[in-house]
């Protein structure tokens, strides 16, 4: 089955939108958000496609409480201030078997940042509802300070807590509507 023109809502249940960060230089410490909502609506061609996201801030989940009250407080997102950040496709840079480049504005704490991600497509299948469903995988680096983000604490052996970069990876399954 091919993609077919028309608009995909992301589905919660089966999409993750998740995140890497690097904790004391020497492992990876990974989050996600768990309430999100957007939508990519398929041009005949997909260059003239448009996609949104919003995700909560609060809904971010590291598997650790402690970790997620500070994440969540202004030291990192402050989201009493920045409840929601922000995705909105401005070029879809992808070929027929659906890989490539999406490019857009990412807005997180209040500041807009252009960013490029690495998309593939990973199917389009009806499922036993019939619906249709499509699914990729995207994914980007950022660094954490462009977006104000830039809370960090030295170590004695050198480096720092938190990397700045962060990546970036989504999951996705969107039902068309």
């Amino acid at each position: 089955m091919t993609i077919t023109a028309g608009t995909y809502a992301l589905d919660p249940a089966h999409t993750t939108i998740g995140f890497v960060a690097r904790h004391a230089m020497v492992t990876k410490v990974r989050g996600n958000f768990n309430e999100f909502e957007g939508t990519l609506t398929v041009g005949e061609n997909i260059t003239d496609s448009a996609a949104t996201a919003t995700v909560k801030t609060a809904s971010i989940d590291t598997k650790n409480a402690d970790r997620d009250a500070h994440v969540k407080n202004e030291d990192f997102f402050d989201v009493e201030k920045f409840p929601e950040m922000t995705f909105t496709a401005t070029k879809f840079d992808v070929n027929d078997e659906g890989e490539g480049t999406v490019t857009g504005d990412l807005t997180i704490k209040g500041t807009t940042k252009s960013v490029d991600f690495k998309v593939e497509e990973t199917g389009v299948a009806e499922d036993p509802f019939r619906n249709t469903r499509l699914g990729f995988e995207a994914k980007t680096s950022i660094n954490r300070t462009d977006f104000g983000i830039d809370f960090n604490a030295p170590l004695k052996t050198g480096g720092v807590l938190v990397s700045e970069e962060i990546k970036i990876e989504l999951e996705v399954s969107a039902i068309k509507q």
